[in-house]
């Protein structure tokens, strides 16, 4: 039996696109389109039957009728606002979406980010390990005797009712948005296209333009892919655009955040303090500014592109799941994450 002819819709790079490909079963033949525009995109489903779709584009009623043999649409990710559900469903067309592992994990990275700056970390992990004697008498503890902020800390922050922007929200924002309902924060965010106003509801967020978000802000968490666009986008002007006193946590692509002139606004005071998982060089080379003012005490934590790091597997172990409900259907098992 020939592959089944499976359309792969993407906006990620050349390297992800190999890790995808790899992982693709054998019963597949798996054709990649990056960024496909519209006339592309309906050549390719005129004989396919599956459909993946990575990240977001538009699937409406139109190009479902260019693909007549489609029996599943794959939404890698949790939005699905741009699918017309309601027209694949009068197709006999499934949709499913597929929770993202490393998404997930770089949201909750995000998360473990902001609490850490806010509560300054680094500097009371060493005032704890220290142990110096200046804090004064040492006594045991119970009910009645403690020594609550013996070390006198007076600028800790927390998230519950903060303002905190997500610039390049995507489905990373989307997770992050969600483990953020609940803490009572005011939570802006900008892309390039909006999202419709029900999926703002449900994730709890306001739209503003860039420079609202950077003002406004507590904590802006800078999610941006790489791009010419965006290359060094985050720079001097941000900076000085942001209150003073926020944090900044940088989570997306390397290259996005202007480092020098990131580790110049926090030793003038103007920011708070920041986060970077990711670099403009990696692995991070010895002469970043940022390092030095890690290592002098500044409220900068940096860890090694890790936040979407889990068990030893590779990343095409990991993106086999990317599969699993083709390989459900084809097998006749119930589908998983249906949509509608």
């Amino acid at each position: 039996m020939p592959p089944h002819k499976t359309v792969f819709t993407t906006d990620r790079g050349r390297r992800h696109q190999q890790d995808a490909l790899a992982a693709a079963p054998p019963e597949l033949d798996v054709v990649m389109l990056r960024r496909p525009d519209r006339h592309t995109l309906q050549q390719a489903l005129a004989n396919a039957e599956y459909l993946i779709s990575e990240r977001t584009g538009t699937i409406d009623a139109e190009l479902l009728r260019a693909a007549p043999g489609l029996k599943l649409i794959l939404r890698l990710g949790s939005l699905t606002h741009d699918i017309d559900t309601a027209a694949a469903h009068s197709a006999g067309i499934l949709v499913c979406r597929w929770p993202v592992a490393s998404v997930i994990r770089v949201a909750e990275h995000v998360m473990m980010q902001m609490l850490a700056l806010g509560k300054h970390l680094g500097r009371v992990q060493t005032i704890a390990r220290t142990a110096e004697s200046r804090w004064g008498p040492s006594r045991r503890t119970d009910e009645d005797t403690f020594a609550f902020n013996w070390s006198r800390q007076s600028d800790l922050q927390c998230l519950w009712r903060r303002s905190i922007g997500i610039i390049g929200f995507g489905e990373i924002g989307a997770e992050l948005a969600r483990r953020l309902q609940g803490w009572d924060a005011d939570v802006l965010y900008n892309k390039r296209r909006r999202l419709p106003a029900a999926t703002e509801a449900a994730l709890g967020i306001a739209y503003v333009d860039e420079d609202t978000l950077f003002r406004r802000s507590d904590f802006v968490v800078v999610l941006l892919p790489y791009s010419q666009e965006t290359d060094l986008k985050i720079d001097r002007r941000v900076f000085e655009c942001m209150k003073p006193g926020a944090y900044i946590v940088g989570c997306g692509s390397g290259s996005v955040i202007h480092e020098a002139h990131l580790a110049a606004a926090l030793r003038s005071g103007h920011l708070a303090g920041a986060a970077l998982d990711t670099f403009e060089w990696e692995p991070i080379r010895g002469g970043n500014p940022l390092i030095a003012l890690a290592r002098a005490g500044a409220n900068v934590l940096l860890t090694p592109h890790i936040a979407a790091a889990g068990n030893d597997a590779s990343a095409i172990d990991l993106r086999r799941a990317d599969y699993t409900n083709i390989l459900r259907h084809l097998q006749g098992r119930p589908l998983l994450y249906r949509v509608g």
